[in-house]
């Protein structure tokens, strides 16, 4: 998240969505959400200098559906935190492994995917864990929660001290120690 993006909350304080400072400044301008926490970081304008709020609440409840999490690559390497659960390395560069490999009837399911560095997928390739030397470091499962923001932005927003006050702390996605 970059020092101008805004923490969006409804009217119940349950978090929306991470929108930009133009996005966030036309709902304070016309009057649907009001500030509810700056950080201090100065927008410079042609009117002169702003200070950029850094969480907004809206004015109104928005209704929503419960949203349904997507199995897809960044929704698991989020779930993961961006670390292979083989070696432990963390980074941006890692790929997608089966733990029982497509080829030995494993399916294409939360349980049986995990972050993988490309290292870790060249020496487990096509076997079983067991079968290459190597254990998971964690068991992948199926994230009981679901939040309305996506899951790859709830992740990074985490990593923001001051928007962690406003989002919901469940145990699939508490920071790694």
């Amino acid at each position: 998240m970059t020092g101008t993006d805004v923490l969006l909350l409804n009217n119940n304080y349950e978090p929306l969505n991470v929108c930009s400072f133009v996005r966030a400044y036309t709902l304070l301008l016309l009057g649907k959400a009001e500030i509810a926490h700056r950080d201090g970081v100065t927008i410079h304008t042609v009117s002169g200098p702003l200070i950029a709020p850094s969480v907004l609440r809206m004015r109104y409840h928005v209704k929503r559906p419960m949203p349904q999490l997507k199995l897809c690559r960044q929704t698991v390497l989020a779930r993961d935190h961006h670390t292979c659960q083989y070696c432990g390395r963390q980074g941006r560069d890692l790929t997608i492994d089966h733990v029982v490999p497509r080829r030995h009837g494993g399916p294409h399911s939360w349980d049986n995917l995990v972050a993988c560095c490309r290292k870790c997928n060249l020496k487990k390739a096509d076997k079983l864990a067991h079968h290459a030397n190597m254990k998971l470091i964690r068991s992948p499962r199926r994230p009981s929660y679901v939040p309305y923001i996506s899951l790859a932005k709830y992740m990074k927003a985490r990593g923001n001290e001051t928007w962690r006050i406003y989002l919901p702390v469940f145990e699939d996605f508490a920071l790694p120690a």
